[in-house]
């Protein structure tokens, strides 16, 4: 199968160019490795695919492991509190610049106002009080913004189509991450806009789940899944409620589709930490957070599982299956 890459210039490249520099060119002490701090806000399994995008971008730039850099990874399994342990941790370290995403970023940015962080992924920045605006970040906060919130109503379509006979709808965020919020309440105003009734369901924490299906049962029809780092720390868990439900299940992007969900439609995430990489070999450079916009993506993937569509019983229109960028088979 075919994963459908964005590129680059398909983003709205607001950073200049983006050469491979030469390593002799970059700002060192004599004997001391620059440091980036990464903070994972879900598991190291669930974002290898993420990891693997950003280091093999860094090394396009020349900044290879051991030689002239060191990584310090850390992984907040969707744990706020975990945030902000690891974010003291880089403060400590003395880290260069921290890469972190989505529900992380508000944590690490109350432990340093001083440290650079690059966000590979944001919902809304603006809205979720990362950064002042688009074009002027202001501060040491900068990356790319997925829009997730924006999406809402596309994803509301897609499901539509999926489903045309779909008449109630379960919505499961993590209420604790303010971003999460904003997106449950644009995919509920678009589920009321095309007649739905919807069930939210909220959690804060993995003890929460279980007890968030059991309220569930019979209220929906089909699932929409607002991604964090708590989501996708416990998708597979969260797929199995849905699938012994027979919800068909709707997600932002294909490696969060993968353990069980029927659509995807959203940015391509190993894109968005690639290029996170280019905020962070400028920044390594000397260049400034606040004077650097944030990006995004111009171009989203659309994906339909149908190994979770069989598991389901479901029959995935045709007209649907053609417009789809890539099928799971």
């Amino acid at each position: 199968m075919q994963f459908h890459q964005l590129k680059r210039r398909e983003f709205i490249t607001l950073l200049g160019g983006a050469a491979a520099w030469p390593v002799a060119a970059y700002p060192q002490q004599a004997g001391k490795l620059l440091t980036i701090g990464f903070l994972g806000t879900a598991t190291a399994p669930s974002w290898s695919t993420f990891v693997a995008a950003f280091d093999q971008r860094l090394r396009e730039f020349g900044w290879i492991k051991g030689r002239n850099v060191e990584i310090e990874y850390r992984w907040g399994e969707g744990r706020r509190e975990r945030f902000a342990e690891f974010a003291a941790e880089f403060v400590r370290l003395k880290v260069d610049v921290i890469v972190t995403a989505g529900s992380a970023v508000s944590a690490v940015k109350e432990v340093t106002s001083t440290i650079p962080i690059v966000f590979a992924i944001a919902n809304d920045p603006v809205a979720g009080g990362l950064v002042t605006s688009l074009a002027r970040p202001g501060g040491n906060v900068t990356g790319l913004s997925n829009q997730q919130s924006d999406l809402a109503g596309k994803r509301m379509d897609l499901l539509r189509d999926a489903l045309p006979g779909l008449r109630r709808l379960a919505i499961l965020a993590n209420v604790g991450y303010a971003e999460s919020v904003l997106e449950m309440r644009e995919v509920e105003a678009a589920a009321i806009n095309l007649g739905m009734e919807v069930a939210k369901v909220e959690i804060r924490r993995t003890e929460d789940i279980a007890l968030a299906f059991e309220a569930l049962k019979g209220k929906a029809e089909a699932l929409y899944l607002v991604i964090d780092g708590l989501v996708i720390t416990n998708r597979t868990r969260i797929f199995n409620f849905a699938l012994a439900m027979r919800l068909p299940t709707i997600v932002n992007a294909r490696e969060h589709a993968e353990p069980g969900a029927l659509i995807w439609y959203g940015p391509n995430f190993p894109e968005l930490f690639r290029r996170s990489a280019d905020y962070v070999n400028k920044i390594l450079r000397g260049a400034k957070p606040a004077d650097m916009p944030i990006e995004q993506p111009t171009r989203f993937d659309f994906g339909i599982n149908l190994v979770a569509a069989r598991a389901l019983g479901l029959d995935v229109p045709a007209t649907l299956l053609a417009r789809a960028d890539e099928v799971i088979e």
